[in-house]
């Protein structure tokens, strides 16, 4: 039976909605998503490799217990991102709100931190656990990836954690990016990578799409899509191994070109789905 783009989407929303159903519920020891190990059938990668390990003592000490026990991302995007006080950030796929909320506090009260996810378990999950962790410049919307409820040139810093490489058109994400950016805006997310010598199907042997794996980009592959979508300055840094050839991996570039003059289409945006 062919797997179409669909029922990929499908599967990593009934994943990550599970994940977010077991915070919630009392059992998030056996959540689903990336790096989610033999609860969900994964064993390409060890768990420290993803989730809650990735940030330090002192942001986990700043966060809701639930924030940090839904996190399945593979890397810590906030540490990388150069936020500044003031700022309005946007975090792709923003799952329990881990990263939101940690913007948030970086940005400060004249700043804003966006979340956008898909999943209505997740954004139920990432509304709280803002609300637990105090913050009052926090917000999210509900929405995929591919297009993105945000006008254009309306956000100073997108970040992303491990979201991207699930998407079924990263050319197209990659485009949405740069549309809502400002002139000059910046681009730093944590993905999971392939060395370029790995070609699809040897990504695919090494494990799953929900798993992270099977649709991630090669480092040719990403540097190539930031470049045809109007990003410059791209760099894609391995940070750790996560299976033979495949690599958790900061993501960083610069766009330059103001979205009107690449005719690219303006979203209004879409009601919150709630906020702190």
């Amino acid at each position: 039976m062919t797997t179409t783009a669909d029922d990929l989407r499908e599967e990593v929303r009934r994943r990550y909605a599970e994940s977010a159903l077991a915070v919630t519920e009392g059992s998030a020891g056996c959540g689903c998503g990336c790096g989610s190990g033999a609860c969900c059938g994964e064993e390409h990668a060890d768990a420290a490799s993803f989730g809650e390990a990735l940030y330090d003592a002192e942001q986990r000490g700043d966060l809701p217990d639930a924030a940090v026990l839904a996190s399945l991302g593979c890397g810590n995007p906030v540490a990388v991102a150069e936020l500044r006080e003031g700022e309005t950030v946007l975090d792709l796929g923003s799952g329990g709100g881990i990263d939101v909320i940690l913007s948030a506090k970086r940005v400060g009260p004249t700043g804003t931190a966006y979340g956008l996810d898909m999943t209505d378990e997740m954004l139920t999950l990432a509304v709280q656990t803002a609300h637990d962790a105090g913050v009052t410049n926090a917000h999210f919307l509900k929405g995929v990836i591919e297009a993105i409820p945000l006008p254009a040139g309306s956000v100073d810093v997108v970040i992303s954690n491990c979201v991207i490489n699930l998407s079924t058109d990263k050319p197209g994400v990659l485009t949405e990016i740069a549309r809502v950016l400002k002139p000059g805006g910046r681009l730093g997310v944590s993905d999971i990578v392939a060395e370029d010598r790995l070609s699809p199907a040897e990504r695919a042997a090494r494990g799953s799409y929900v798993g992270c794996i099977a649709g991630a980009l090669s480092r040719g592959e990403y540097l190539a899509g930031l470049e045809a979508a109007g990003f410059e300055d791209a760099s894609v840094e391995f940070t750790h191994e996560v299976a033979d050839g495949m690599h958790g991996a900061i993501v960083k570039a610069t766009k330059t070109e103001a979205p009107a003059e690449r005719g690219l289409p303006v979203i209004q945006p879409a009601a919150k789905a709630g906020c702190c």
